[in-house]
């Protein structure tokens, strides 16, 4: 069945530079999609509809016998789509290519968008018997003529968690990317979904800083990154920053595995849920049924019957920000996803009871005309961090950093997960904590280019006791702009620069430091960088 070796637990996240360098290589023009396709970070239907992925993974390879109940069960619960587990030799009978247009067939019969994945990749380099993504896509091609025509119904994930935690040649990206090519190049229209390394965890980042390149590899744009979270991401902090991570690079992302348990630590499944609803990022649990009985924990069902739920299975399906309460049936199906009209925009919050640690905002509500129908709002940290969600137009905010000044807005969402534009900033400052130094901000130019920089900024805490925030200024060379930032929340306003610790980095030991980054622009031939930085702790 299926295994998974422990990973090393991950840190918070480390600098994006060489994501943010990637994306300044030029690419090709992009050939027009066919079928489901990328738009910016959202997946999309042929005829513009968003298509955010609510679905859960069958293991078809190891029951073949029991796919036709397992995929009606599986829609019953609400879900539009579901991944399968496929296998071009590694377990037996291989799925062949008669078998992989059946399963195509009863995804459309039961009106689910189908999710293929080729289990035969798993822990390559680590676990014997795995195989490389280049014999992945010598499968792919051996059952080209069942998905031939699919492209609105299939997506093609290419090799499941395709290498483990040990160094293999060619490395991921060569690896991801090649196979990619491989597939376009044998006539493959389809959107095709690739995991990460690390068993699908990316504990080293190598899919998140690599990103990028892979994804311009597609001539067709039409890749999306697949994270599976399972023990490395047991804190809200983790999750969010990777999440943000692919938000900044504004390149598309999916949860394509995740748990309530594991062996290697215990997910966070409700903050990666709610994460997944806020930013309209789609998830698919592990798994329907029939795991081996070192995971057994992860079946969704008893014996694959859809009537009797384990607590997993009640928790992804029937929980906040589960499948039967934020899925939408695809559109070539007759759902009603069609709803692509934003909600209008909050008016602009008021601030009251501010305290310490919180403080209440209030705001005209909005109002929906797409025929989905209000859902609530989510409130930002000036810099995107989302500070909470209400269902009504006002939230009391907690947790917050005494004696720092915070610049929040607010937008709406309606039941397809569109969201409006942002509300005009409210500015308040929570009281005590006291500023005035206590810390330093030490900038260094970690790479430079004609037209552009990557700064890096380590912040060291000059106090004797441990500090709960900070706050970076900096002077801007005239016409220089920041066009990313990660770790903080960074605005600028004319040649003036403020960075604002991230809700995870904020609180630094005496003596200890923290680190943010952000991109510059700035005029072709200029050679000026970012001076005056200073920092204020609280």
């Amino acid at each position: 069945m299926r295994r998974r070796s422990r990973p090393a637990q991950v840190t918070l996240l480390s600098l994006l530079a060489a994501l943010l360098g990637a994306m300044l290589v030029a690419a090709p023009p992009a050939s027009a999609a066919v079928g489901l396709r990328v738009s910016g970070t959202n997946l999309t239907e042929a005829n513009g509809s968003n298509f955010v992925i609510r679905g859960v993974s069958h293991a078809h390879v190891w029951y073949q016998d029991r796919l036709n109940a397992s995929l009606a069960g599986i829609k019953s619960l609400g879900a539009n789509a579901v991944r399968v587990v496929l296998s071009g030799g590694r377990w037996t009978p291989a799925n062949n290519a008669s078998d992989v247009a059946n399963v195509v067939a009863q995804c459309k019969a039961n009106k689910l968008i189908c999710v293929l994945e080729n289990h035969d990749t798993t822990g390559y380099g680590e676990q014997g018997g795995a195989v490389t993504l280049d014999a992945a896509v010598n499968y792919w091609i051996s059952v080209q003529s069942a998905l031939t025509g699919q492209e609105d119904y299939v997506i093609v994930n290419i090799g499941n968690e395709p290498i483990g935690n040990n160094a293999v040649t060619p490395g991921w990206t060569q690896a991801t990317t090649s196979a990619i090519t491989r597939l376009r190049n044998a006539g493959f229209q389809h959107m095709l979904m690739v995991d990460a390394p690390n068993w699908g965890q990316d504990w080293q980042f190598t899919m998140r800083d690599n990103a990028r390149s892979v994804f311009n590899a597609d001539p067709q744009r039409n890749t999306v990154f697949s994270i599976h979270m399972y023990g490395v991401f047991d804190t809200a902090a983790e999750i969010n920053a990777y999440l943000d991570a692919f938000r900044t690079a504004q390149l598309p992302l999916v949860i394509g595995e995740f748990g309530h348990n594991h062996s290697d630590g215990n997910p966070d499944e409700d903050t990666i849920m709610a994460q997944a609803q806020s930013r309209g990022l789609g998830y698919i649990g592990w798994s329907w049924s029939g795991n081996s009985s070192d995971v057994a924990y992860l079946d969704m069902t008893n014996n694959f019957d859809a009537s009797s739920l384990t607590s997993w299975g009640t928790r992804i399906f029937n929980g906040a920000n589960g499948i039967r309460t934020t899925s939408r049936e695809a559109t070539i199906y007759g759902g009603s996803g069609t709803d692509t009209t934003p909600p209008s925009t909050p008016g602009t919050p008021t601030a009251s009871n501010v305290s310490t640690t919180g403080a209440t905002l209030t705001w005209t509500a909005s109002t929906d005309t797409g025929g989905s129908g209000l859902a609530g709002y989510n409130v930002y940290q000036d810099g995107g961090t989302l500070l909470g969600q209400s269902t009504t137009n006002s939230i009391t905010l907690t947790g917050l950093t005494p004696g720092l000044q915070y610049r929040v807005y607010v937008r709406a969402r309606d039941g397809a997960g569109n969201l409006s534009g942002n509300s005009s900033t409210v500015i308040f400052t929570t009281t005590g904590g006291g500023n005035g130094g206590g810390c330093t901000a030490t900038a260094t130019a970690q790479s430079q280019w004609g037209n552009g920089y990557v700064m890096q900024v380590v912040v060291t805490n000059t106090r004797t006791t441990t500090i709960t925030g900070w706050t970076v200024t900096a002077t801007l060379p005239s016409g220089h702009t920041v066009t990313g930032s990660w770790n903080a929340g960074v605005t600028t306003s004319g040649s003036a620069l403020t960075a604002r610790n991230a809700g995870y980095n904020g609180t630094v030991a005496a003596g200890q430091t923290a680190s943010f980054g952000f991109q510059g622009g700035r005029p072709d031939g200029s050679t000026t960088l970012p001076s005056g930085f200073t920092c204020t702790a609280s």
